[in-house]
């Protein structure tokens, strides 16, 4: 008996040694110089042919160019592993851009997702873990539609059932990660430092990201998006984020854990980024988003965004503490830029739910901002339990500006300049409550506390202002 039971556990061992395919068996060299892809790409497809299986990247440096993903296959990266993206030469490089007949809706990098690091179409059961790197070294976003030339770290497109945890990314191009169409994906304990874009979720059902850090100081952190990219409508839907923390500190300082604050810009000329939002591609509709337990750290605030004629519905954000924040704590906005299909109706925003938000030195020019646009207004939503310490120092002359509508244009906070009220400017929307919700100011502000325009039903109640700055003329 004790035979047999040995002999099974032995087949056991070995039958699960089987489906682990080491890469340097393959051939690769992982000295940080060869071009280990063909060796990466053979183990794949070795595993693939067999029904799937890990493939194990042990402690070394891989110079690579686009690994391509395939169905039941697992990326293992190893404690001291990187997978570094090299860059391209006269004769190498990463997969061309496939083409894409509906690139005139989003931009050049939601269009495309073979010019990856790490990419795959069509695919299912797919993980990528382990406590290992995966390094954008040679990944860029300029000149990124030469041939050869790539601007993501990892790509994904129509697969379902893909989870990514464990592993850091560092200067990841354009995006860490662009998951389009993706359906169940799980994002789990992921450390990002990047130089755009963190988590670009567009056309995604299912999604669940947690315990992640990412910080991106020149563009979005997380960000969710419903493109056309896919040559169709589908909606981003049945999302939660929760338990993370996004900022905007110099590139790197994250992870090497520095914290560095030496670059105060984006490459849009505004304030670092580095903030979560919902937007700006936004053909598709969002619906059944839940946002909680975030800490947000020297960075743009939280920005609801539908422009291209998508349904924003059905949003619960709570239990956020936001720190050092460069322009609007809370910034929702319906707009009408319409890069979508002609015939495309403006969208919809309504059924918002945000409460419990502590916000601490956030910049005052732009306050916190609801606007829609004459005609599509804003509806549905409730904000409760916050405090905003605002810096402050505007005065009662900022207070008479009257914003421009700015319908088609790019949303940012600063479209609409200096804002009138000093805690919420309100336009072009109805049924808006605002509870409990309590305003402190370092330095004397002379604009009004709110400002409505084309606003109806609009309910104040428990609102506070610091005693020093307290006055009942401002409410």
């Amino acid at each position: 008996m004790k035979q047999l039971i040995l002999f099974l556990l032995c087949l056991s061992t070995w039958t699960a040694q089987a489906k682990i395919y080491n890469v340097k068996d393959y051939g690769a060299k992982a000295d940080g110089t060869t071009i280990d892809t063909p060796a990466i790409n053979r183990a794949i497809e070795e595993a693939a042919s067999q029904g799937g299986g890990t493939i194990y990247f042990p402690a070394g440096e891989y110079a690579c160019y686009s690994i391509r993903l395939a169905s039941h296959i697992h990326l293992y990266i190893e404690q001291g592993a990187q997978i570094v993206g090299a860059f391209p030469s006269a004769t190498e490089g990463y997969d061309l851009a496939e083409p894409n007949e509906h690139t005139q809706f989003q931009d050049f990098r939601h269009s495309h997702w073979k010019n990856s690091l790490i990419w795959g179409i069509g695919l299912e059961d797919i993980t990528i873990s382990g406590p290992g790197l995966i390094y954008g070294k040679g990944l860029t976003r300029e000149e990124s539609r030469l041939p050869g030339v790539g601007n993501k770290a990892i790509s994904l497109k129509l697969c379902k059932n893909v989870t990514l945890k464990d592993f850091s990314l560092l200067h990841c191009g354009h995006f860490g990660l662009l998951a389009t169409g993706v359906d169940n994906l799980s994002i789990l304990n992921v450390k990002v430092d990047t130089n755009r874009d963190g988590f670009d979720i567009d056309c995604c059902k299912n999604v669940r990201i947690s315990h992640c850090t990412v910080n991106a100081p020149w563009d979005d952190a997380i960000v969710l998006k419903a493109s056309y990219g896919l040559g169709y409508f589908k909606d981003t839907e049945n999302v939660t984020i929760s338990d993370c923390f996004v900022s905007g500190y110099d590139r790197g300082s994250v992870l090497d854990c520095t914290w560095q604050r030496d670059e105060p810009q984006a490459p849009d000329h505004g304030f670092v980024t580095g903030r979560i939002k919902l937007g700006t591609e936004s053909s598709g509709d969002f619906k059944n988003i839940a946002i909680t337990n975030c800490i947000f750290e020297r960075c743009r605030g939280l920005a609801l965004e539908t422009v291209d004629g998508g349904k924003l519905e059905d949003i619960v954000i709570s239990n956020i503490t936001m720190r050092d924040i460069v322009n609007a704590p809370v910034f929702l906005r319906l707009g009408a830029r319409m890069r979508s299909p002609q015939g495309t109706p403006v969208g919809t925003m309504k059924r918002i739910l945000i409460s419990h938000v502590n916000v601490f030195n956030a910049d005052s020019r732009y306050s916190s901002i609801i606007s829609g646009i004459p005609g599509a207004l804003i509806e549905d939503v409730t904000l409760s339990d916050i405090h905003i310490y605002h810096q402050g120092g505007y005065t009662e002359a900022d207070g008479l500006l009257t914003p421009p509508e700015q319908e088609k244009v790019y949303p940012e906070p600063w479209m609409f300049g200096t804002i009138p009220a000093k805690g919420f400017y309100i336009r072009h929307a109805r049924n808006i409550t605002l509870d409990n919700v309590n305003f402190h100011y370092e330095k004397a502000d002379g604009r009004p506390l709110f400002v409505t325009e084309d606003a109806n039903d609009i309910r104040y109640r428990n609102i506070t202002v610091d005693r020093k700055e307290f006055n009942a003329a401002n409410l």
